[in-house]
């Protein structure tokens, strides 16, 4: 597709779902074009110059970024996958177990080649030490066997893994991805998930009235529904649902997120999800960042698979707090949170 054509279709897109179009998305679809359509030129030739292997693309919370990369991926035509960064490296993780062996990075990419050409991961983000030191030699392996990538995240280049355990460690990885990537920040005025917003499926303070609101909510939704027990097994954790009624399940926040449970469980979760109701959602701060941490890939999770929720917290979720760890990622749940709880 050609530049005109793609910028056209774009155009169209915005228009048909009633979305904001400015220069700056514009000037991305540009890029993308030129990212995914390099052509090699004699100035190309005679300097060597390296084709580009990553689209890194950042920007603050509710910008449109997965929207814009969303629009291009549905128009490749080539071999593609598309992960959000967690079920990425869960996989990785999970066939470097089976393996056992020093190879098992090789064996992964080499698997994955045979796949797909292009790699799409949403909502990158890098939190815990074990991702942070083999990032580095995985992407290098991806790279070398031609894989592109293209990438969103709240975070610029150079602040990943910021303050993060052994980091010296992990700035390998932020000059590999400088070498083989394109950078680019999407920048918006407002949240375009705040637009329009009516009403939401969200109950504050945490009070008897909040209380009778959500459970009439709840048995309007489970109507000649059968309530039944579910156990979930993630790697040899069990974990009981004593409220799913086909679909729609029931949680207090402590029952997901004081627990020891990670993104693995909560894909399962969502899995047979379609509505989720997660009551007594505290306010955050530096004592709970722990609990607020799961909360957030809970969400990021809830987000991809597109659960819908309904939520009962401390306070309204402008004014619900954070931990100064997670601040910034926070931002973006805060936003999601709103989108998923939409009435429509």
């Amino acid at each position: 597709m050609s530049k005109k054509k793609l910028q056209n279709s774009f155009e169209e897109f915005c228009k048909q779902n009633d979305f904001e179009i400015n220069h700056q998305q514009l000037e991305i679809i540009n890029l993308l074009d030129k990212f995914f359509y390099q052509k090699e030129n004699f100035l190309s030739r005679i300097f060597k110059k390296k084709e580009k292997l990553c689209f890194y693309l950042y920007g603050k919370v509710g910008v449109g970024k997965t929207m814009i990369l969303n629009f291009v991926y549905d128009k490749l035509t080539i071999r593609k996958h598309r992960m959000h960064f967690n079920e990425f490296m869960i996989s990785f993780h999970d066939f470097r177990h089976e393996k056992k062996d020093n190879t098992s990075i090789i064996s992964f990419v080499k698997n994955l080649k045979k796949k797909c050409d292009l790699i799409y991961l949403d909502e990158f983000q890098v939190t815990n030490i074990v991702d942070a030191m083999i990032l580095g030699k995985l992407f290098e392996i991806i790279f070398s066997e031609n894989i592109k990538i293209i990438i969103t995240t709240n975070t610029k280049l150079n602040d990943l893994y910021m303050d993060g355990l052994q980091r010296d460690q992990f700035l390998p990885f932020i000059s590999i991805i400088k070498n083989c990537s394109i950078q680019k920040e999407l920048k918006l005025k407002d949240d375009y998930r705040l637009k329009g917003l009516k009403e939401q499926r969200i109950f504050f303070p945490l009070n008897q009235n909040t209380l009778f609101m959500i459970n009439k909510s709840f048995r309007e939704f489970t109507k000649n529904k059968k309530l039944q027990t579910k156990k979930i097994t993630t790697k040899g954790r069990e974990f009981t649902i004593n409220n799913f009624y086909d679909g729609i399940l029931r949680f207090k926040f402590r029952d997901l997120c004081d627990e020891n449970l990670g993104a693995e469980d909560y894909i399962n979760i969502a899995k047979i999800s379609n509505h989720i109701f997660i009551e007594e959602i505290p306010i955050f701060n530096d004592e709970n960042s722990n609990q607020q941490l799961r909360f957030i890939t809970l969400i990021d999770i809830l987000y991809e698979k597109k659960i819908l929720l309904s939520l009962s917290l401390a306070h309204d979720l402008n004014n619900i707090g954070s931990s100064k760890k997670h601040l910034l990622s926070f931002k973006r749940t805060t936003s999601r949170l709103i989108e998923l709880t939409k009435k429509t």
